[in-house]
């Protein structure tokens, strides 16, 4: 049993951590089977300089030429588009990112911007977003902090000190206390285990008994995030999949989440959400994206989705 006032947070975590090996050795395993499991991947015979002079007739005169900005931006790898990014701003000298944001609005211009950033410059500025103002958004810390290995966290972290000249620990000190603040700044080290010596199967059956536990026995922001690593150690596509299903639950839709993880996920296990999408909700994810937006921005996300299942 499970109790919230003797709650070693750092032990705790380190359960947690050792079960987390399975999703590790995934994430970690040679680049070549991991891209395979998303559904953007590098585009063979890349040359730069055609997509640099595509982007430009794209935006450059009247009317934006939306389509090829989609058909560029979710065709190639992230470490192309940052070749794009850097040749466009020696041709152009501008920037591609406000370029984007000039000739694009709302929810289109933020998964565009979104998809034209490196992926740990995109988790910095959604943590900046989270901590900006009064209150913090906790559940934006809790997901990104919660699933990401320790080498994205390492680079986001790099990116996060980049962008604001001070270290993410530093903001997040006075951001979060309590035993809460004390599990999502362990976190933000990037230093749990990540060996792989590991039985799978304990380690989803652990899980399972120890999510029942922390629900019954905690609550609030510590609940929650424990909770969420613990689905990432059983599943992080089945973790994925609901929190994309819950962006489009109901009345309205919650553009903002499902920009974040149809962008984050979309080189990494997309095809792996899409069938744990089916499994949960009986359908699949890009009939649920068609019937919730609509426009460029519907379009784009239905790319990065894949296709129907």
């Amino acid at each position: 049993m499970i109790r919230c006032e003797h709650l070693h947070v750092l032990c705790f975590l380190h359960r947690l951590s050792i079960m987390q090996a399975r999703r590790n050795w995934e994430l970690m395993s040679p680049s070549s089977l991991r891209s395979s499991r998303g559904t953007i991947k590098a585009k063979a015979n890349f040359n730069v300089s055609e997509d640099v002079a595509a982007l430009r007739k794209a935006m450059e005169g009247i009317g934006t030429t939306e389509k090829t900005l989609i058909d560029i931006l979710t065709h190639r790898s992230s470490s192309q588009k940052q070749a794009i990014s850097k040749a466009y701003e020696e041709t152009t000298n501008r920037i591609l990112v406000n370029d984007l944001k000039g000739d694009t609005q709302g929810n289109f211009e933020n998964l565009l911007v979104a998809l034209a950033r490196p992926p740990a410059v995109n988790d910095a500025k959604w943590l900046i977003k989270a901590m900006k103002g009064t209150g913090t958004d906790n559940s934006i810390l809790i997901e990104i902090l919660a699933s990401r290995t320790n080498k994205q966290i390492k680079e986001l972290s790099a990116a996060y000190a980049e962008e604001t000249k001070k270290t993410l620990i530093q903001k997040l000190k006075t951001e979060v206390s309590g035993d809460f603040g004390k599990a999502i700044l362990l976190l933000a080290e990037g230093a749990r285990d990540e060996s792989t010596n590991v039985n799978a199967d304990k380690a989803r059956e652990d899980a399972k008994t120890l999510q029942k536990s922390i629900e019954k026995e905690m609550s609030g922001n510590l609940e929650e995030l424990l909770v969420d690593i613990v689905k990432c150690v059983m599943s992080t596509p089945a973790y994925f999949a609901e929190k994309v299903y819950k962006s489009m639950k109901g009345a309205g839709t919650d553009e903002t989440t499902l920009t974040r993880v149809m962008v984050s996920r979309g080189e990494i296990d997309m095809l792996d959400i899409r069938a744990e999408f089916k499994k949960l909700y009986q359908n699949s994810l890009f009939k649920e994206i068609s019937s919730d937006v609509s426009g460029n921005y519907g379009d784009c996300l239905n790319v990065i989705c894949g296709g129907e299942d």
